[in-house]
């Protein structure tokens, strides 16, 4: 079995969405993080921001970040996942793997619970 590792994805959505098909979405993409062995530490909106470029005729986009921790051998999995969602425009993993990275992205879940708490 492998190490469990510390993740953060950031996706971005489609600006056309409706507030119930971004929250369906967002649910629809922890439910495949957690069936694919990740456990949510935090999640974080990011809100809605212009795109450095234009991508699939949309200017803007909802950013929305997930720190999580799970089994490498999932990411593959999440990722087809996220291939497949044509309401996904962009997205990206991190791995974090030495004390140092593990420690900066402790502090950054706990910011990111905190701020969802308020």
């Amino acid at each position: 079995m492998s190490k469990i590792k510390h993740y953060e994805t950031m996706f971005i959505l489609k600006p056309t969405l409706t507030e119930e098909e971004t929250v369906a979405q967002i649910e629809n993409i922890r439910a495949i993080i957690e069936k694919n062995g990740g456990e949510i530490a935090a999640f974080e909106n990011v809100g809605i921001k212009e795109l450095a470029y234009e991508i699939e005729k949309c200017k803007r986009g909802y950013y929305y970040v997930i720190y999580f921790r799970g089994n490498p051998s999932g990411i593959a999995e999440i990722e087809r996942n996220y291939r497949i969602n044509e309401n996904l425009i962009r997205f990206i993993f991190i791995k974090y793997d030495s004390k140092k990275e593990v420690a900066s992205w402790t502090k950054m879940s706990e910011e990111a619970a905190k701020k969802a708490s308020k």
